[in-house]
């Protein structure tokens, strides 16, 4: 069984397994994404304090949630790498890079519109915004580093390091709201306690953070096909697979 796992640490391997999961994920997070938001936006119920704006939540949310997940994704595959020095662990962390920017970015532009109408303001320099605005910049300033590196190996390694150390701000982001007097409201949904919203509203929330997480699988799977085809082109599986054999 191992064996039949470490198999697929093999970029040859991993990329024909990756092919084939591929559209399970894409229609996953198709389907549910429309039943989540057919939710959200139909059968949900209104707030009875903050009225329809709500409803932005149901995307907030969970791109707030993947986008610190994901973050934490890509640490535990830097370090992998790092430790190990496997060369799909570090392709994995620059596929997810991308994906979580994506999240991090409409987690802080849904943010600002649940906020203009309950604070009064686009923005406010609160500890949980300001921690997801340097998530945001974290994210960029990998990429950045990766593209300003010509060598993919050193890029790697230098990229995973600034990976690590950035994850501190994954917690700071999530107990902020603990930790210190903010404007941002608390969890919502809680391990230790029961949700503080109707089962409705609930529901709809969970399936569109399981659609979150399908989308970011596929496009994940999707980027590293071709960064493992642009890292093993002198291959010959590779090279037949890039001249359309």
């Amino acid at each position: 069984m191992n064996l039949a796992i470490f198999k697929y640490a093999a970029p040859m391997t991993f990329y024909r397994l990756a092919g084939r999961m591929i559209p399970w994920f894409a229609w996953g997070a198709g389907i549910l994404t429309a039943i989540g938001l057919y939710i959200a936006f139909f059968v949900a119920p209104t707030d009875f304090q903050q009225g329809e704006a709500y409803r932005v939540i149901f995307i907030h949310v969970p791109a707030a949630w993947m986008s610190m997940f994901i973050y934490l994704v890509m640490a535990f595959w830097s370090a992998v790498g790092l430790a190990w020095n496997t060369r799909l662990s570090f392709m994995m962390a620059r596929a997810l890079a991308p994906t979580g920017m994506v999240f991090a970015f409409l987690s802080l532009w849904t943010g600002a519109l649940w906020g203009k109408p309950m604070w009064g303001a686009w923005w406010v320099w609160d500890a949980r915004l300001t921690s997801s605005l340097i998530l945001l910049f974290l994210y960029v300033g990998i990429m950045s580093l990766w593209s300003a590196i010509d060598d993919p190996r050193r890029g790697d390694r230098a990229g995973a390091l600034l990976t690590l150390v950035g994850a501190i701000n994954v917690p700071i982001i999530y107990f902020s709201v603990q930790w210190w007097n903010t404007l941002h409201q608390g969890a919502t949904i809680s391990m230790t306690k029961a949700p503080s919203m109707a089962a409705t509203m609930l529901i709809g929330m969970l399936v569109m953070a399981f659609a979150a997480w399908f989308y970011a699988i596929a496009t994940s799977l999707v980027r590293v096909r071709g960064i493992i085809l642009e890292r093993e082109r002198h291959t010959e599986w590779a090279a037949e697979i890039l001249e359309g054999k």
